[in-house]
């Protein structure tokens, strides 16, 4: 299983392409497409002024260089991933457009081949619908820019093959990644994990906090970035897209509520760093405030909170949410890490406090998970 197969890779965007790179350069023979003939005609270019840039920077030998690139094949169409036992696609995210594409592949691939998604958002069991072998479908979420980012979500559904799994995991691990196992559930770990981190601080600062001063506070508690600097370096747009997203897959429980100040950030056109300003950018940090402890306590109380959520339905352990925490946000600690930091005690106590003093509808936000209060 420790061999190299042949990879196949649709969609040839900046992701797509990515994760071409990803497997190439671990020596694996990668065969690409692109519906778009410009993403097919551009890739090898593409992908080889991104190696040269390494190669100056005295990051990447030529020798590596050249060989990375001698293992990619970009194809004209799907035919041609007919070697692959492992295909990922990474093209529109839309449901109907990778339940074709899979529709599409299962006839030129063997029935063992492998079909993942690098969705983030979409059901995996549903993607697998309707097809001849639904068994070999699961997704690998790649976080951009895959060539630096360690982590890789894989989810299965219910009746995927644990021997698919398997396979794609060792594989994966094989190009270098850290993969980290995880439920179908909207979100995965990651996206569904991080939601508390940004919507507590937009909490506090419906509350009449700044957001300088949150950032400073979590600064204060090992965050490299803050959550409103976060937020400027994704862009307020995919934030609330994202948020508004979880909010709908999970039922519009307050949980995930996109708060009225992220859509009217949103709305002013002030989305972060790709407009200019944001939140906190381009201004110089501030410095923390004097409550910058219990501020960072609140923000991780939910962290902690919406972990054991994630828990108690299965897929995953305590290990691996922290692991996708500290990888996929760079934070310090994950949320379990955070619970032995803080104490089980002091999390209850905390909670139990903002659900005292917060409205009505959003008094339910701060409920505690089962399995965290049964400890």
């Amino acid at each position: 299983m420790t061999d190299r197969p042949v990879i196949g890779i649709v969609g040839l965007g900046t992701m797509g392409l990515g994760i071409a790179q990803v497997y190439a350069q671990a020596g694996f023979p990668v065969i690409a497409t692109d519906a778009f003939a410009p993403a097919r005609d551009s890739a090898k270019t593409r992908l080889a002024e991104t190696l040269s840039a390494r190669v100056s920077a005295g990051k990447l030998a030529e020798a590596d260089r050249d060989a990375t690139l001698s293992r990619l094949t970009v194809a004209a169409d799907l035919t041609a991933l007919a070697p692959c036992q492992l295909v990922i696609e990474a093209i529109v995210e839309k449901l109907e457009a990778k339940r074709s594409l899979f529709a599409a592949l299962e006839p030129i691939l063997a029935p063992d081949a492998i079909l993942a998604t690098n969705t983030s958002s979409l059901p995996i069991h549903a993607i697998a619908e309707g097809l001849t072998h639904p068994a070999r479908v699961l997704a690998l979420h790649f976080f951009n820019p895959p060539p630096a980012m360690k982590l890789v979500e894989l989810a299965a559904h219910a009746a995927t093959d644990p021997d698919a799994v398997a396979r794609a995991k060792t594989w994966t691990e094989a190009a270098g990644k850290t993969v980290i196992l995880c439920p179908d559930r909207p979100g995965f770990i990651v996206n569904r994990c991080a939601r508390p981190y940004y919507g507590e601080a937009l909490a506090l600062l419906s509350e009449g906090r700044s957001a300088a001063e949150i950032d400073a506070a979590m600064a204060a508690a090992g965050y490299k970035l803050g959550p409103f600097a976060l937020i400027d370096l994704i862009g307020a747009d995919i934030n609330l897209a994202a948020t508004t997203g979880m909010y709908d897959a999970m039922g519009q429980h307050p949980r995930y509520l996109p708060f009225p100040a992220l859509q009217a950030q949103v709305a002013s056109g002030n989305l972060g760093r790709k407009t200019g300003r944001g939140f906190v950018f381009p201004n110089t940090p501030a410095s923390p405030p004097p409550d910058a402890d219990a501020i960072a306590l609140r923000i991780e109380a939910t962290l902690v909170n919406e972990a054991h959520w994630l828990l108690a339905e299965g897929g995953t352990t305590p290990d691996g949410i922290d692991t996708a925490l500290r990888l996929g946000l760079n934070f310090p600690r994950g949320p379990f890490e955070a619970l032995a930091r803080h104490g089980r005690t002091a999390v209850l106590s905390e909670l139990a406090r903002l659900r005292a003093t917060a409205p009505e509808a959003l008094k339910p936000r701060y409920d505690p998970a089962p399995m965290l209060e049964a400890k």
